[in-house]
Formats: structure tokens, C-alpha cells, sequence
């Protein structure tokens, strides 16, 4: 049954932010809609971040979740979503190294309910968990998934796991782990240099439209993201109403607490359950820390490489969403790309 969606961003966490040193920096203004958001950070912030993540703080992070949602919303949540599409552009994966590559893993069957991903493949060294601090001292988790980029540094996940949308404060201590299970990083740590939301996010305090940001990573022992791990591909304008799938590390003990990549499939519909509404989603749903996680067109099951045409970003009883990828993602991806 399809329902009114539910957030699983913590919009209501107070005053999240980056901040330098001890400082805690003042609410920002928010920025003009249309507009793409950079923050950048610094080399002794990356290695802050890199320091800050120890063995027990990942154990610790709480899961982003957040308050459920009804069917209506706010005024300033109201204006348009993405604009109308544009020309299709995709850009294909690229292959984990011959090192790294998964090998004899078991097939992966339906999923209507999210279960362990056992298929190996791409999947399963380009999906990962993402760790974060907020201004006040919180630690989150969220997924993210490497997306084939010029700079080959770019991971796709929700706009709620980079920015609060109330106040336009950005996180900090931003890291992705790649192929992350059990509290293991099998390709080390990789911290944020700069992180893209768009200004429509934080202007309509939160409208799930836009729910969508990258992560531009720096390197680990030198070699990049992509060089590491391989990429998903990623597409923009693409067709809706397919048959997709859905990666995320859930945090409900069926879901293995966190410590396991899961996954969903099925046949996509638009979100009936709130006006204005350009979201897309299936009948599978998984709980908060798969916020950000991929959802993926074209996927082959037998390699798990596909093409991200979005994130999840709400859930709706047993269903989730995500923001579809227009001109404006496909803008913010490109200035990504560049950076």
C-alpha cells in the first residue's frame, strides 16, 4: 500500500554545521533557489575527519532518521520540482580493478523486502556508508554510492545527509568508507573535500524534490575513488516507471543493524501521497542509514553494475522514494565532476 511519505533525514537535529575549530558557526542564510551549493574543505579538516572516525565513534553513529511526514506540505515546500527533462545523458560505469573485484559470490534473488546483497559485483565495493558531525556534537550515519565522474572522486547520496535544510548549516568530519561490513574498511577511509547540495533544498526548508548532494572524495594512498573501487553509472532524465533497485545499509536488526549492505527491487511509480511530488518509488522500503543509498536502473545482477537515476530519500509505509536526476542534478554533478 502506498502512503503519505516519511523523512529519513533528521530534519529536526539541532543546528547542524561545519564549523572550524571550536567555533560553532552561525545559522546561514538561505541560499537563492537554483542555485548549486560548495562547501569546501580544507587539508587539515580531511585529516581532522580521518582522526575523528575511530573504531568506536562508527559504532556509535546513530542512524539518520527522522519525524514522520503527512500527505500535505509546508508552503515553502510547494515550489516546482525539477524542470521538465531535458536531453537523456548517461554516463556508463567503470569496472573495479582486476584486484579488487568480487569473485564467486552467490546470486542475488528478489527483493520485495530489503535482504542481504550476497550477488558481489560492482555493488558491492562502489556502495558504501557515509559517517558525519553535526555543530553540536552528534554523529550520523547515511549510504552514498561512487558514481563515474570526470574527476573520478564523486559519491551520490541524499541532500539530508549533507545539509540541514532548516538552518543551511553543512556537516562536517564528512567520510565515505566503500564496501563497508561489520565495522571493516576494506579500502580504507575516504574523507570529503567538497560537498554540492542544491540551494533548492535549503530554500524550501526541506522539499524532498531535491533531496539529492555529492561528495567529492580525496584519494587513499594515493590512487582516487574510481581507481579503488570501480563506479556505478549514473543517468539523468532518464526513463521512469522500469524496474530498479535499491542499495542501503538499514539500521533495524533486520537489516543487520547497519553493518551489512541490503537491498530492494521493483517496478517504480510516481508518489501519489504528496502535492507536487516528481519522486519515484517501489514497494520495498528500508529504514534510516539507507538514506542516500543508490537506486539503480539497467542493473545486471550478474556483475551488480547499473546506472544511479537517484537516492533514497523518504519511505511511505513499506514503500520508498527517491528525487528523480533533471537538469539540475545533472548541473550540480558536472561542477561535482570539475571539482
Amino acid at each position: 500500500m502506498r502512503r503519505a511519505i516519511t523523512f529519513l533525514s533528521a530534519i529536526t537535529v539541532a543546528a547542524m554545521g561545519w564549523t572550524l575549530g571550536t567555533a560553532q558557526a552561525a545559522p546561514a542564510p538561505p541560499p537563492p533557489p537554483g542555485s548549486a551549493q560548495e562547501t569546501s574543505v580544507s587539508a587539515e579538516q580531511q585529516r581532522s575527519a580521518l582522526r575523528f572516525w575511530t573504531a568506536e565513534r562508527l559504532r556509535t553513529a546513530r542512524d539518520m532518521t527522522g519525524p514522520r511526514q503527512t500527505g500535505t506540505t509546508d508552503a515553502r515546500s510547494s515550489a516546482a520540482g525539477p524542470s521538465a527533462a531535458g536531453p537523456r545523458v548517461t554516463i556508463p560505469p567503470v569496472s573495479a580493478p582486476e584486484s579488487v573485484s568480487p569473485s564467486g559470490a552467490a546470486p542475488s534473488v528478489a527483493a520485495s523486502s530489503p535482504t542481504p546483497w550476497t550477488g558481489g559485483g560492482l555493488i558491492s565495493t562502489t556502495a558504501g556508508k557515509v559517517f558525519f558531525q553535526n555543530a553540536s556534537g552528534g554523529t550520523f550515519a547515511c549510504s552514498a554510492t561512487v558514481a563515474n565522474a570526470d574527476n573520478k572522486s564523486v559519491v551520490l547520496t541524499a541532500g539530508h545527509c549533507v545539509v540541514d535544510a532548516g538552518t543551511g548549516e553543512v556537516y562536517r568530519n564528512w567520510v565515505f568508507i566503500p564496501g563497508y561490513a561489520n565495522g571493516n574498511r576494506p579500502f580504507g577511509t575516504f574523507t570529503a573535500r567538497s560537498l554540492f547540495h542544491l540551494g533548492q533544498y535549503v530554500s524550501t526548508r526541506g522539499d524532498a524534490n531535491w533531496d539529492l548532494a555529492y561528495a567529492v572524495m580525496g584519494q587513499v594512498s594515493g590512487r582516487s575513488l574510481v581507481d579503488t573501487v570501480g563506479a556505478q553509472g549514473i543517468a539523468f532524465n532518464s526513463p521512469t516507471g522500469r524496474h530498479v533497485h535499491s542499495f542501503g545499509y538499514g539500521g533495524s536488526a533486520a537489516e543487520g543493524n547497519g553493518e551489512r549492505l541490503n537491498h530492494c527491487e521493483g517496478d517504480e511509480y510516481p508518489d501519489a501521497g504528496r502535492p507536487g511530488s516528481t519522486m519515484w518509488g517501489i514497494d520495498c522500503v528500508q529504514t534510516g542509514g539507507s538514506s542516500g543509498g543508490g537506486f539503480l536502473a539497467d542493473f545486471n545482477t550478474s556483475n551488480g553494475g547499473g546506472y544511479l537515476i537517484g537516492n533514497i530519500s523518504v519511505s511511505a509505509g513499506n514503500n520508498e522514494y527517491h528525487p528523480t536526476l533533471g537538469n539540475e542534478a545533472l548541473d550540480l554533478y558536472r561542477q561535482a565532476g570539475a571539482a
